[in-house]
């Protein structure tokens, strides 16, 4: 009974993260959810692997439940296929939890050793690790709960956010020394914690990098078409009016369409339609880029791209960072028969490939992304290095009205952050925003509504240190911790 009282604290604790993350930013609540996790492996150390196991399926769970819908309710996969699948993912990211309590109880049980030094260290490894191992997922890692409300947020130029992250688990470690110090070691806690917070304040408003030029105006297409309408011909007329009209009422210096915003393929585009929206943003002296599948040079494979129309040439980015089950399938032997239940055309994209040059638009050199790939900084640190701005553009629509939508607006300020850039959000459906080089939004369009949002953006110059170093620093500092702790742990043994 003791047991399962503790594993369902343990799934409590980690239900509740999903309310430190937008859209309710509770970002104190996260350093609160892991200090509970420590506490419960502390208890019971011979369970500390299922202990954090259990944390981690309550929180992908929690913030990860919107699959249900992409899954049943856009793609129209059975319920019987679509709820184990969607707790296939948090049942994989929890090992990450699990790993990082077991770690941590196993090295020294000393509680300065496990809170402030082994927990913190194992937890942003294992944070690290599920960013890129099997292409990565790093949603819900412990730093995005902190931007941009948090004074931890001010770390992340510093960093990224697997700097921020690893503070928040250093926090959660402080918490629970406090339970457990004198009142003399309990003091000193306070002063250190008091200054990294503290400091945190004071690196918000340092500015990494310098503007560059005037601001120009954007403008941002917004058209709200829903998923299960957008790819079927009888709705394709009225998708490629939406955004035609979209361009012809509006008068910016850039304007950027969401992802696939034109349902087709490039070379399969209506006669006289390429003409038409390029004579539109022509005659308000506008340049205009569009989320649109293309075909690659050899024809053989499709890109999920973005083209910049209103150049002759069609300069283009692809993306590269492909989302695993929904942009291309893996071990198509052993699972490719799912997809016979689903709706969801294209589903077999190509990689874009790597240093892709950024697109030249109303004199801005401007680095896109396409929709999940601003999850990953490092990879987005490079070509940043190389524009002034840098612009996503989405489709969240498999998504439903959940949490995804806020979940991705929160990664990409955390982007802006690490870059000291503007971010240009374009989405078909939300949250389509403007924002500033410090991770504050300039602008934002009402989800769920066709509209332009409007503003204005400046070209950035310089880097900032998280660029220049990427994620090593953190990695290895961390490395370098956790075996600090493995050899006090081994001297602690062998005086024993």
């Amino acid at each position: 009974m003791r047991i399962l009282i503790l594993l369902l604290a343990a799934a409590l604790a980690g239900a509740l993260t999903v309310f430190s993350f937008a859209p309710y930013r509770l970002f104190w609540l996260m350093p609160l959810c892991l200090a509970a996790l420590m506490e419960l492996i502390q208890r019971e150390p011979r369970r500390a692997f299922w202990l954090g196991y259990v944390w981690g399926v309550a929180a992908y769970t929690s913030n990860f439940h919107w699959l249900y819908a992409s899954l049943h309710d856009v793609a129209g996969l059975p319920a019987a296929i679509a709820a184990p699948l969607v707790l296939l993912l948090p049942a994989y990211l929890a090992l990450y939890p699990g790993l990082a309590a077991w770690v941590a109880c196993r090295i020294d049980p000393r509680p300065w050793v496990r809170y402030l030094v082994a927990f913190p260290a194992a937890w942003e490894l294992g944070e690290w690790l599920r960013s890129w191992v099997m292409t990565g997922f790093p949603w819900a890692a412990a730093g995005y709960s902190q931007i941009t409300e948090s004074p931890l947020s001010g770390y992340a130029p510093l960093g990224g956010i697997h700097l921020v992250s690893y503070l928040v688990a250093l926090s959660a470690g402080a918490l629970m020394m406090l339970a457990r110090s004198n009142m003399r070691l309990r003091l000193g806690i306070l002063i250190v914690a008091a200054l990294l917070w503290c400091s945190g304040f004071w690196l918000r408003d340092v500015e990494w990098t310098t503007p560059q030029g005037k601001p120009i105006s954007v403008a941002l297409g917004q058209g709200n078409i829903a998923q299960e309408l957008k790819w079927t011909p009888e709705n394709l007329e009225q998708s490629l009016l939406t955004y035609y009209r979209q361009v012809a009422m509006t008068r910016a210096d850039l304007m950027i369409l969401p992802e696939t915003a034109l349902p087709l393929f490039l070379d399969d585009l209506p006669i006289g339609y390429l003409t038409m929206i390029r004579g539109e943003a022509s005659r308000a002296g506008m340049a205009l880029a569009s989320g649109i599948p293309r075909r690659t040079n050899d024809g053989r494979g499709y890109l999920n791209s973005v083209v910049a129309l209103s150049d002759p040439k069609m300069p283009y980015y692809a993306k590269d960072h492909l989302v695993p089950f929904g942009e291309f399938i893996p071990l198509p032997g052993l699972i490719g028969w799912i997809y016979q239940y689903m709706n969801m055309p294209l589903s077999g994209f190509s990689r874009g490939g790597a240093n892709q040059p950024p697109l030249l638009l109303a004199g801005q050199k401007v680095a896109f992304n396409v929709c999940y790939e601003d999850s990953f900084g490092e990879e987005l640190a490079g070509p940043a290095a190389q524009a002034g701005m840098l612009a996503n553009v989405s489709n969240l629509a498999w998504f439903g009205k959940s949490e995804a939508m806020s979940q991705h607006l929160q990664l990409s300020q955390a982007r802006s952050l690490e870059t000291g850039r503007y971010m240009l959000r374009a989405t078909n459906n939300g949250m389509t925003a403007i924002i500033r080089p410090n991770g504050e939004i300039s602008a934002i369009a009402a989800p769920f509504t066709a509209q332009v949002l409007t503003g204005f953006a400046q070209s950035r110059q310089g880097l900032t240190p998280y660029m220049r170093t990427g994620n090593l620093p953190v990695v290895l500092g961390c490395g370098v911790l956790l075996l600090a702790a493995l050899l006090l742990g081994w001297r602690r043994r062998g005086r024993h």
